[in-house]
């Protein structure tokens, strides 16, 4: 007599299996999401710095280029597929602000020589060589805060007597984006090298350093994307 199998009095017993994920490595090269603050939304990053457990320490925004650290991936949820229907509101709605506009790369109170035009072209001579200047050094517009348009910038010595001196706060504005544009070729060209990574890594933090000693100079700019980012950032 053949028997089946036996089953218990609390029913059939069932196998159950368990998976346990485990942390991705992630390498140099690969492409992880991850918020973009010069973009202001999500975007595909390249990683570009890991620590030794494979997570992601330093990417760049495969949109604009903008490195920076990782902040943990995306931040902004997806819009759901159907939403529900609202109300109109019963408030006024507030016209959208502006935004800031960025500062000129030139501008006419650094004249320092009366105009002279082109003959061809309603250029002024002067300002169209600082203009070439600044941009052939890296100069990119920039939005300053409002509250420092046209202002003056005043170094006044201690010592009674001695003249004081003053520059257009735009032309010290610029200088200072430049610097800062300068920073941000010399760590795009680290991550590029064929350095080590520890080596990319103790570089890295020598910029990183260059940065948070010149976050002071972050009151000059309109917009938290344009600032100078100190370790940690």
């Amino acid at each position: 007599m053949v028997h089946g199998p036996r089953s218990s009095g609390f029913g059939p017993v069932v196998a159950s299996s368990f998976t346990v994920n485990t942390p991705r490595r992630w390498r140099a090269g690969e492409s992880i999401d991850d918020y973009c603050r010069a973009c202001k939304t999500d975007r595909s990053h390249n990683v570009i710095v890991v620590d030794g457990t494979g997570l992601p320490l330093r990417v760049q925004c495969g949109y604009c280029e903008s490195q920076h650290n990782y902040r943990g991936g995306p931040r902004i949820d997806p819009v759901p597929k159907t939403a529900p229907p609202r109300s109109a509101p019963t408030r006024s709605i507030e016209p959208p602000r502006s935004p800031a506009q960025p500062a000129p790369l030139v501008s006419d109170r650094e004249r320092i020589a009366p105009p002279m035009a082109l003959s061809d072209r309603p250029d002024d001579l002067e300002l169209l060589l600082r203009r070439i200047i600044r941009e052939e050094a890296g100069i990119t517009p920039v939005a300053p805060a409002q509250k420092w348009r046209g202002g003056t910038l005043v170094l006044r010595p201690g010592t009674p007597g001695l003249q004081e001196k003053t520059w257009p706060i735009e032309t010290f504005f610029n200088k200072v984006v430049m610097l800062r544009n300068r920073l941000r070729s010399l760590e795009q060209q680290v991550n590029a090298s064929d350095l080590p990574d520890d080596v990319k890594l103790k570089l890295q933090g020598y910029v990183s350093g260059c940065y948070g000693s010149l976050t002071s100079f972050n009151l000059l700019f309109a917009n938290e994307e344009d600032h100078f980012k100190g370790t940690g950032e």
